[in-house]
């Protein structure tokens, strides 16, 4: 692999002791420990303990969508897939019962620092539908000021009616879900928008004021190469998106079964898949962007780079933010819950999540209450997956003093620099964060391993 500008290039043997199966720290503890024992009684006690906190305390929400025209074979979300638009109306008059629900619980906490609609493809909805469900939702929360409102789109599903109407109600970002221009790769993924629908409907969000404009790319996905990679990153940078998200593409078909239909011989090896990474990083730097995070870039004015800069980044299920509030609030199948001490995830099934909630009963199907230790643990790795930099403190300095032991290997491969009680990733650590955050996971040692992405 050539050098490329800004980053960095790791040996052949670290990427062989590096690359190992790992989570992406999107909660600690992951979705693996949560337990079915946790339903809906646990999340009640929760969402009390998030009432119970001062009433200008805002509150993040999530409302998850999950409907799609058709399936995108690399997808790994909860989606449900219809061509008729009227299946969202039985969803949406769910919803509304579920706010109700949740709104009894948490007594004058109403106000939101962050709203994000996520799926599925929630444009799947039509105008009078996404008024719908906005309308209930005002109804019961209020934003407060600076309130970041956000909504996944997909450029070949969305109108310009959608956008003005999202834009008339208040949503101010969109993250457009892109991947790859290349057609070869759209083919064998089942995912198909053009540079001239993503350009026109870009064009119009920032007529209409939206900013923060992210683009979602997928590396690592069948037949990508460095040379259709390469016109898909020109492309991309011509339009110049406020802020870029460049994932890992996640090949689990044991897990995933319609990841099968896509050919497991064409997917790049790891050290191909590194380089598309690595040349993504290289054109996004020299194009003027930041690195946020460990997969996330964002042009020096946008307001993830100034968190950056004073190591406040903050990171919750939706993605990297500083509006995230100290409790998320999730609606909606397979949603999650971040709230009062405890993480909370709905059923999946759809028949399942409406009879419960027409029953008046809240859709949990498992979860789990942090303990003091979980907390410690998660504030550490949240840093490090944030800010690229912990403060440990004396007290968590003697706490860690085992992780601390089983770092020093980190810093001998030049991935981590120690200065009394403070940790910080090089440039090449960053590529390997994932792994420095599994050294704080107590989960991990555990006989019986779950199933996790390469780390690279």
């Amino acid at each position: 692999m050539e050098p490329l500008p800004g980053i960095p290039q790791p040996s052949p043997d670290l990427l062989r002791r590096y690359d190992v199966s790992g989570p992406r720290y999107t909660s600690y503890p992951t979705a693996p420990e949560w337990k079915k024992d946790f339903g809906p009684e646990s999340l009640t006690v929760a969402l009390r303990n998030a009432g119970s906190r001062p009433a200008d305390a805002p509150l993040s929400l999530y409302v998850h969508l999950p409907f799609c025209h058709s399936l995108c074979w690399y997808c790994g979300c909860n989606v449900v897939i219809s061509k008729d638009p009227s299946a969202a109306d039985r969803y949406i008059d769910h919803l509304v019962m579920e706010m109700d629900l949740v709104v009894a619980q948490l007594g004058t906490r109403r106000g939101l620092s962050q709203v994000h609609w996520g799926g599925g493809t929630p444009t799947f909805l039509s105008e009078a539908q996404l008024e719908r469900l906005w309308t209930e939702l005002m109804r019961r929360f209020h934003l407060v000021p600076d309130a970041e409102v956000a909504i996944e789109v997909h450029p070949s599903v969305t109108t310009l009616g959608q956008l003005a109407l999202l834009r008339r109600l208040g949503f101010n970002r969109l993250s457009m879900g892109l991947q790859d221009f290349d057609p070869r790769v759209q083919e064998v993924t089942n995912r198909f928008q053009s540079p001239e629908v993503t350009r026109g409907l870009l064009d119009h969000a920032r007529a209409l004021g939206f900013t923060g404009v992210n683009f979602d790319l997928i590396y690592g996905l069948p037949y990508q190469d460095p040379v259709g990679w390469n016109r898909t990153l020109e492309t991309v940078l011509a339009m110049r998106p406020d802020r870029l998200a460049v994932y890992s593409f996640a090949f689990m078909p044991d897990v995933l079964k319609h990841q099968k239909r896509m050919p497991a011989e064409a997917l790049p090896s790891a050290p191909v898949k590194l380089e598309l990474f690595r040349a993504a990083g290289a054109a996004f730097l020299d194009a003027g962007y930041q690195a946020i995070g460990m997969d996330h870039f964002a042009v020096p004015e946008d307001e993830l780079a100034r968190a950056l800069s004073e190591r406040r980044l903050g990171r919750n299920f939706q993605g990297y933010t500083v509006k995230a509030a100290a409790d998320v609030v999730a609606l909606g199948s397979t949603g999650i819950s971040d709230v009062g001490g405890a993480y909370a995830q709905n059923v999946r099934p759809l028949p399942t999540y409406y009879e419960r909630v027409a029953q008046g009963r809240l859709a949990t199907e498992r979860g789990i209450h942090l303990t003091e230790d979980d907390q410690r643990r998660r504030a550490v790795i949240t840093q490090l997956m944030c800010n690229a930099w912990v403060d440990l403190g004396e007290d968590g300095a003697r706490r860690f003093a085992p992780e601390l032991a089983l770092l020093r290997r980190f810093e001998e491969d030049g991935l981590l620099e120690r200065a009394g009680t403070q940790l910080e990733l090089t440039a090449m650590g960053r590529l390997f964060v994932r792994n420095v955050a599994m050294v704080f996971d107590t989960y991990l040692s555990r006989a019986e391993k779950p199933r996790f992405s390469r780390t690279v």
